[in-house]
């Protein structure tokens, strides 16, 4: 086996590309983001792992694949 390999190096290259996906109750965004939301009560959030969001999208599945097309894996976040 190869001493100089490297296990944390692969698992932190893969976790760059990581996304999560959670949803988010229209009634907790802000007000001037529920004014542009009409008719809806939940939507989902993309998030990277550090929390900062990467886009709000009206369906789950919507979310999967906006996130790969970006080349990220997308993870649910319940």
């Amino acid at each position: 086996m190869n001493s100089e390999y490297k296990f944390d190096d692969e698992l932190s290259a893969d976790t760059d590309r990581m996304v999560y996906v959670k949803p988010v109750l229209v009634s907790d965004l802000p007000s001037e983001v529920q004014s542009q939301i009409d008719g809806v009560k939940k939507m989902f959030a993309v998030h990277d792992a550090d929390g900062k969001q990467l886009a709000l999208v009206g369906d789950r599945r919507l979310a999967f694949a906006l996130a790969r097309q970006h080349d990220y894996s997308p993870q649910p976040l319940h």
